[in-house]
């Protein structure tokens, strides 16, 4: 569609999925719609890769539903997409052999649930290390790999009371998980290929530089292809990661504001995101079902702490010849920017911390397919995870700015963060404060100017 000659209702910058979220829901209710991404597809940190020789998709970034996310199964629903139940099951090598890993993790969670809230929010390295007369060493250390492996996190920064608080919510770590059957990536083609042509404006590979508002009025400017863009609306949903958002002002993909938003820059730095590196290799068979005379052919995740990746999971309840592999926190940025080869060596040498190495893993892979989010220019890092004291930041992230500029993405949900739940939440959420407010408006210039037909 043509730009309309006095803008758009609203410029959606971001088309992961809190923007896609957002443009649907304003979409949805008449409004026209401008959505801007910096990459050449949608997605943002959702990156699904399909394979013809791999019977699954292969997620390289989002990949599961985390608890019985209401926001998710709501737009698997809609698109007529189904999830699929993911096994728990976990071994975890421990004293050099793979050991049933799971009443580790509830003795762990028992352990820590009979402590007491710090009364002043701290590191949670440091609440653990405070309480290291209560808590075993082989505890401790499975905390220490969780905060870093679910949640990205470096646990000599992360809130103590925040973590603490999420692993006893309804999206911890032991939740019952599922993923989308066909992919996030389907889930979101499926949302884009619903937008009304009329009053959508899809712009990919636009780099958004600035953003000049004031209360009614936006102005964004952008590149694409080299050239200039500029786009005007009455409203913006800022849907880009926090990541981007927390680039200094001079970094080539930083996003300038003016007037600048202080309030939300100050609780955007009372977050932090971590960094991951994700590999998804496609084998000649499904080698781990077979060894120790089948011992691990329901196993859905493997744990050694001490592998380069310390984390693999397999796709079941599909039963397909990949491994996921996952570093985040600081195992991931010790690793990042690591060439392909490199990358390669550490895949085997973490299969060879879990299973031995009894196997040749070089000559059993076919293909891999990895992605180190901390060096994607277009998100900075994985997910967000809250410094100490942080308790507020994302209901301030929450709020619109002026009635003109509305914040969505995870870092900004309270209820689900760093989830693509999260994500879905928050760009309704500022659809929907976009829309009460718009709807506000008419009734008050219908007070104002009584004649004013109603269409």
């Amino acid at each position: 569609m043509k730009t309309p000659a006095d803008g758009f209702d609203t410029i959606v910058i971001g088309a992961g999925a809190a923007g896609l979220a957002a443009a649907d829901a304003l979409l949805a209710e008449g409004q026209s719609v401008c959505v801007l991404d910096a990459r050449d597809r949608v997605g943002g940190r959702i990156l699904t890769v399909t394979d013809a020789s791999v019977p699954a998709p292969m997620e390289l970034g989002a990949e599961f539903i985390h608890g019985r996310s209401k926001a998710v199964f709501t737009r698997l629903e809609r698109s007529r997409h189904v999830a699929v139940d993911v096994s728990q099951s976990r071994w975890v090598v421990r004293n050099g052999r793979l050991q049933s890993g799971d009443a580790r993790f509830d003795r762990m969670k028992q352990r820590l649930s009979t402590l007491a809230l710090p009364a002043r929010d701290l590191p949670f390295a440091d609440f653990l290390e405070r309480h290291r007369r209560v808590l075993s060493k082989p505890v401790r250390s499975l905390a220490i790999s969780l905060v870093e492996g679910f949640d990205a996190a470096d646990a000599s920064r992360v809130s103590t009371k925040e973590i603490l608080k999420e692993w006893s919510g309804s999206s911890a770590a032991d939740a019952p998980s599922f993923r989308p059957s066909l992919g996030y990536g389907a889930l979101l083609e499926s949302i884009v290929g619903a937008f009304d042509p009329r009053r959508a404006n899809l712009r990919l590979a636009t780099v958004v530089r600035e953003i000049k508002w004031k209360r009614g009025r936006v102005i964004v400017s952008a590149t694409h292809q080299g050239q200039p863009v500029r786009v005007e609306g009455k409203h913006a949903v800022v849907a880009v990661p926090l990541g981007v958002l927390q680039l200094p002002a001079r970094s080539p993909g930083a996003i300038r504001f003016d007037p600048d938003v202080h309030e939300q820059r100050s609780a955007w730095s009372r977050l932090s995101v971590g960094p991951v590196i994700k590999v998804v290799a496609h084998f000649k068979r499904a080698f781990w079902a077979e060894i120790d005379d089948g011992r691990y052919d329901d196993a859905a995740f493997f744990h050694c702490p001490g592998a380069p990746f310390p984390t693999c999971w397999t796709t079941l309840p599909s039963r397909t010849r990949v491994l996921n592999l996952w570093a985040g926190g600081p195992k991931a940025s010790r690793l990042t920017g690591q060439r392909a080869g490199s990358v390669l060596e550490l895949v085997f040498a973490s299969l060879t911390s879990l299973f031995g190495s009894r196997l040749d893993y070089a000559s059993l892979l076919e293909t891999a397919h990895w992605h180190d989010w901390q060096q994607d220019i277009h998100a900075c890092g994985a997910y967000s995870y809250p410094l100490i004291d942080a308790a507020r930041a994302r209901d301030v992230l929450a709020q619109p700015v002026d009635r003109t500029l509305f914040f969505a993405g995870e870092a900004t949900d309270i209820e689900e963060p760093a989830s693509v739940g999260g994500a879905f939440s928050s760009g309704e959420r500022a659809a929907g404060q976009i829309l009460r407010g718009e709807r506000r408006r008419r009734l008050r210039n219908r007070r104002t100017h009584p004649g004013t037909p109603r269409g």
